[in-house]
């Protein structure tokens, strides 16, 4: 399956917020997530990442693109090494055919293609590292 194939699929945000922030709201998110965005705040936010994909891979075979290669079940501290590095990342979670992607510039990740035990692992492995995931509302159908 190839990458394009999984941004067809149902997706949900790994995020540090529990929702969605609607457009217009109040409050300053843009100013917020600007600071979130800096150091040592964003180190913080993909150590939980590393994290989560760390608590998946207890259940599920995981494969990594670096780069132009794709690792199956790396070593645990090729995933965190990959995550904190902080670039462009997709995860497959192959028991499942979903992809994790990671921007490497987001405080979010996104969560293609699950299926709905996967989707409530990976919302109890998010929330024991302080995260949530949620549905956009673009995605929602």
């Amino acid at each position: 399956m190839t990458i394009e194939t999984f941004l067809t699929k149902p997706y949900w945000i790994i995020d540090i917020l529990p929702k969605q922030v609607p457009a217009g709201s109040a409050g300053q998110y843009f100013a917020i997530e600007k600071h979130l965005l800096t150091p040592p705040r964003i180190d913080e936010i993909y150590h939980k990442f590393a994290g989560v994909l760390l608590a998946l891979n207890c259940y599920h075979d995981i494969t990594i693109q670096d780069e132009d290669e794709w690792i199956k079940n790396p070593e645990p501290g090729t995933i965190e090494r990959l995550v904190l590095e902080r670039k462009s990342i997709n995860i497959v979670i192959d028991s499942d055919q979903a992809m994790i992607s990671i921007t490497g510039d987001d405080h979010y990740m996104t969560l293609y293609g699950a299926n709905e035990d996967l989707l409530e692992l990976t919302s109890a492995v998010a929330s024991a590292q302080g995260l949530h995931v949620w549905k956009p509302e673009k995605a929602k159908q």
